[in-house]
């Protein structure tokens, strides 16, 4: 199947606001920055996504997108997630791709090898990937691109599941494990710091950023 991976991506100076004190707020954009760079590069290097679009009113992102050939669509509303998915599922259509696949900017440790054996499922339907928290989604893969209409934020995999039925598609949950770490909260930040302390290679540029975060830190806590 010929796979359209869909990336929105809120401006990143309006990203990551509820981190609280776990970021200050100068360094939430760079933070912001830092994982949508690594999710694009995990989508360019997987062998299953035929291309990638962004969809963002954020200059730097578009660039940043355009550097590393993925295409990008203006995201002019700036209204929320669901609709900018709405958005890169239209252009999906029009360009005549089996599927697509919609995945959000802040998770960085995503895996192109589970990526690809989440993609090598090439039958009709929905797939939902929960977050780590198992209420939420953190990636849909949606054949046709219209098999329905994304509703993504809280409950949304309960959301999600109820909507596939009613549009009377099958839908399955599969838990890909560095799908599931994205970052909105202190706590969810700590859990990726945790899980990039385990392995080696992958989200090179936040890996740096956080490093930076954690020396400013320490100089500020002297």
């Amino acid at each position: 199947m010929r796979t359209l991976a869909v990336l929105p991506i809120k401006s990143f100076d309006l990203a990551k606001q509820r981190l609280g004190q776990a970021v200050p707020v100068a360094p939430r954009r760079a933070l912001a920055e830092a994982m949508f760079t690594d999710v694009l590069t995990a989508l360019r290097r997987s062998e299953r996504v035929e291309a990638v679009l962004v969809v963002t009113a954020d200059h730097l992102a578009q660039q940043l997108a355009g550097s590393q050939g993925a295409d990008v669509l203006d995201d002019r509303r700036e209204v929320g997630q669901s609709e900018a998915a709405a958005v890169g599922i239209t252009r999906a259509r029009e360009l005549g791709y089996d599927r697509v696949l919609l995945v959000p900017g802040d998770t960085p440790a995503l895996d192109p090898v589970e990526l690809d054996a989440l993609l090598a499922r090439e039958e009709p339907g929905v797939v939902i990937v929960p977050d780590r928290h198992g209420t939420g989604t953190n990636a849909l893969l949606l054949a046709p691109p219209e098999a329905m209409e994304p509703g993504f934020g809280p409950g949304s995999l309960q959301r999600h599941r109820d909507r596939a039925r009613v549009a009377g598609v099958a839908h399955e949950v599969i838990e890909v494990p560095t799908l599931a770490l994205d970052v909105d909260t202190g706590e969810d930040l700590g859990a990726l710091r945790q899980r990039l302390a385990s392995v080696h290679g992958g989200a090179a540029h936040t890996r740096g950023l956080l490093s930076r975060l954690t020396r400013m830190t320490e100089a500020m806590a002297r």
